[in-house]
């Protein structure tokens, strides 16, 4: 990894904490962090899978050591990113991206979190408990995400991410 990519990803990092830490809003029994979604996209696209995987994963950290989120983080963001940057690598298209973001957060990571919170969390719920507020908070990001690549490309910005 070049020494550009590693800062570009650290501010990634930032930017989804402090985008969670002030821009949220009530989805059901959670909160919703659009900022954390819309990150996963734009690292998806810029990056590729594998990084964005690492910005989602230290950005929970961040988020569960600084008391601003749950342990749901890691399987919602992780998730996400990975089959944002899936779908992104294997057809080069925004919308795909987006798309994996939703399914990965929103039904996949959902679902993952369903055993993930018994054993790790102690709570038991249902199989679709965390669906709603996932896909509130994932299509909410995506589409913020897929907004702001577009004004990136067309700024000098947009240069930095190729």
């Amino acid at each position: 990894m070049n020494t550009k990519k590693l800062v570009l990803m650290a501010m990634f990092v930032a930017l989804a904490v402090a985008g969670s830490a002030f821009i949220w809003f009530p989805a059901g029994i959670a909160r919703a962090y659009p900022v954390q979604h819309a990150i996963n996209v734009i690292a998806a696209v810029a990056f590729g899978p594998g990084p964005a995987v690492v910005i989602a994963m230290l950005t929970g950290a961040v988020r569960v050591l600084t008391g601003t989120g749950s342990l749901l983080a890691f399987p919602g963001g992780m998730i996400g990113a990975l089959l944002a940057g899936l779908f992104y690598q294997y057809s080069v298209r925004l919308g795909f991206a987006a798309a994996g973001e939703i399914i990965g957060t929103g039904i996949v990571a959902s679902l993952v979190a369903v055993p993930y919170a018994r054993i790790l969390m102690g709570t038991e719920v249902g199989a679709l408990f965390f669906m709603p507020p996932f896909l509130v908070s994932s299509i909410s990001g995506a589409i913020l995400g897929v907004v702001l690549m577009y004004r990136l490309e067309k700024t000098k910005a947009g240069e930095l991410l190729t």
